[in-house]
């Protein structure tokens, strides 16, 4: 199964960008992990809610846009469901069955993603009721798919 995560905005630091890459490369033997940025829309320096909301759903639509045509779609959403990462794992387990070759994550910018990319998800995920930075959420994200397909592998990673 090949894992894509659709993240807005770019890595700003080297460390983030290197943990993320050092997931990947550990990825690939599990049928691969993909990382495509998707640009953060411009807003003005004080922007109203009007420009958010078109900011929102201008990434909403190149995300949308970027999404396979039969990929399982999760979007990471603060109130999203709460899975362990043995639940990542059994969810990752059933999708070949459910007929997905591809799960593609998504992770919106500062300002949230819109409601047409939340209605084109199959689930929404939350990693806790915390908010966290976009830059590390993406880490954390390589994180947990690795260890979720570290378990399913059976080895020792996972204790």
């Amino acid at each position: 199964m090949e894992h894509i995560i659709l993240a807005v905005g770019k890595l700003s630091e080297s460390y983030w960008r290197e943990a993320c890459a050092e997931y990947v490369k550990r990825m690939g033997r599990y049928g691969g992990l993909r990382i495509e940025e998707i640009a953060e829309a411009r807003l003005p320096k004080n922007p109203s809610p009007a420009d958010i909301g078109r900011a929102v759903a201008k990434e909403g639509e190149d995300m949308l846009s970027r999404l396979p045509r039969r990929a399982f779609v999760c979007g990471l959403f603060i109130e999203g469901r709460q899975r362990s990462s043995t639940g990542l794992a059994q969810l990752l387990d059933e999708l070949p069955q459910r007929g997905f070759s591809q799960a593609v994550f998504l992770i919106g910018g500062s300002n949230g993603m819109s409601e047409a990319v939340r209605s084109a998800c199959h689930e929404t995920l939350s990693f806790s009721p915390m908010t966290f930075p976009h830059q590390l959420m993406r880490v954390m994200l390589c994180e947990q798919l690795y260890r979720a397909r570290s378990i399913l592998a059976g080895t020792e990673y996972h204790k």
